[in-house]
């Protein structure tokens, strides 16, 4: 592949990565606007049941029952469960936390994958990558700061979260060796669906008005449109490149938080803000320098 070629996929691979962020952003901003009306467990399996029939809806014909075969179903159950465990928890999260403050700490996902690797994995983390995971928690505790607007029983959510979506992040590492990514996003959504469903009929409740069925309905599209997005943009670039720009997400939430909700984060909040996303991206440009290799001859 020559060397424009190449630079056209990663700049593809960007684009594609901002466009997931802001439907993600998107997406909490519709859970957290539910929340207030629908049941947490339905508005869950709304969630899941959009992108379950969607994603069959699109990739069936496309690619019939090549999709479903998989060399591991238990680590794609497993995984699905990772993934409705993270989303219960950011459905109860955002009914009590503000939207920008609450993205900013699920983003520290990344740097507890760092933590996980060295501690269960038994993988080597240089001194350097230490300190990025230890400048991450620190802005997490300057949002969560004793005192603060957010500090209460309502911190164990988004950190409980943050541990599913670290394990979810490193199991999905480990299936992308041997698994297609539209595979693992088939199971992922009818996974959640199917457990979700479990539950719902205790939680169904009829809705007050057609309105709330129209931000459900958002709700899945964005999430839905934004995981396929990541997908897409992950067969263009690694993710060592696109990572830094996950945490576009931060000024995505921070906007929708500021027009929908009136939610404008104070100016310490804002500095963990910033220290969270600098360690991020640092981690990511880290993996960049370590993997780095020489680039071979443009192909002519």
């Amino acid at each position: 592949m020559s060397r424009d070629r190449e630079s056209e996929r990663t700049l593809a691979g960007i684009g594609l990565v901002v466009l997931a962020v802001a439907c993600f952003a998107v997406l909490d901003t519709t859970a957290k606007l539910s929340t207030s009306a629908v049941p947490i467990l339905m508005g869950v399996w709304f969630r899941y049941a959009f992108q379950a029939v969607a994603t069959t809806l699109v990739l069936l014909p496309r690619y019939g029952v090549a999709v479903l075969r998989t060399e591991h179903p238990r680590y794609q159950l497993l995984r699905g469960s990772l993934l409705l465990a993270s989303s219960t928890l950011a459905f109860l999260s955002l009914r009590h936390m503000p939207l920008a403050e609450f993205t900013s700490i699920v983003l520290i996902a990344p740097l507890v994958v760092t933590l996980f690797a060295a501690t269960v994995l038994k993988e080597e983390v240089s001194p350097l990558r230490w300190a990025l995971v230890a400048g991450g928690f620190a802005g997490t505790l300057v949002i969560l700061r004793p005192g603060g607007t957010v500090f209460s029983w309502v911190i164990l959510l988004p950190l409980g979260l943050v541990v599913t979506n670290a394990w979810f992040q490193v199991l999905t590492s480990r299936l992308a060796r041997t698994e297609k990514p539209l595979t693992m996003h088939f199971y992922s959504g009818w996974v959640g669906t199917l457990i979700a469903s479990v539950a719902l009929p205790f939680a169904w409740a009829p809705l007050p008005g057609w309105h709330w069925w129209a931000i459900l309905c958002l709700m899945g599209f964005m999430g839905t449109v934004g995981h396929l997005f990541l997908i897409l943009a992950y067969q263009r670039a690694p993710a060592s490149t696109l990572t830094p720009y996950l945490y576009g997400q931060i000024g995505f939430a921070m906007l929708t938080g500021w027009v929908m909700f009136a939610q404008v984060p104070d100016l310490t909040s804002l500095v963990g803000m910033a220290l969270i996303a600098v360690c991020g991206a640092a981690g990511a440009w880290l993996t960049v320098r370590e993997r780095k290799e020489p680039i071979e001859p443009a192909e002519s």
